[in-house]
């Protein structure tokens, strides 16, 4: 089966209050997709940076316990997906150590791709973001 995720991270402010958003789907052997897990948790002060690749680490580590083999990350952070793809460098430490994570455990999955989609096609992710940093406040 192919598993579909979606994540977001934002900060109202930059640094500011953060949250994660992660939706996984699943397509079925007739490529029909479901959705099977949807979640936003609160991660306090936090960059907008930080909270995208804490938002794509929760989302693999969540695949990894169902047991999914291959991946399709659909991330709104075009930086996040080029570091991810290894087009572009990490420069910043912070976000190095997220990277190594994320890396660690996206090398894992038999097959996995890193896209950046625009905001618009990320909606979901993006409302669960909203909720967990509206219930902190």
């Amino acid at each position: 089966m192919k598993y579909f995720l979606y994540t977001d991270g934002g900060a109202r402010g930059n640094p500011g209050p953060a949250g994660i958003g992660i939706v996984i789907d699943v397509a079925d052997a007739k490529g029909e997709r479901k959705m099977v897990v949807e979640y936003g948790e609160y991660i306090g002060e936090a960059t907008n940076n930080v909270a995208e690749y804490r938002a794509l680490l929760s989302g693999l580590e969540k695949l990894k316990s169902l047991g999914a083999t291959e991946v399709v990350c659909y991330l709104d952070s075009e930086l996040v997906a080029r570091q991810m793809r290894r087009e572009y460098k990490v420069k910043n430490k912070d976000l190095g150590v997220l990277f190594v994570k994320a890396w660690n455990v996206a090398v894992g999955f038999k097959k996995i791709t890193f896209t950046e989609i625009p905001r618009e096609q990320n909606k979901r992710a993006d409302r669960q973001v909203n909720k967990a940093i509206d219930s902190a406040e």
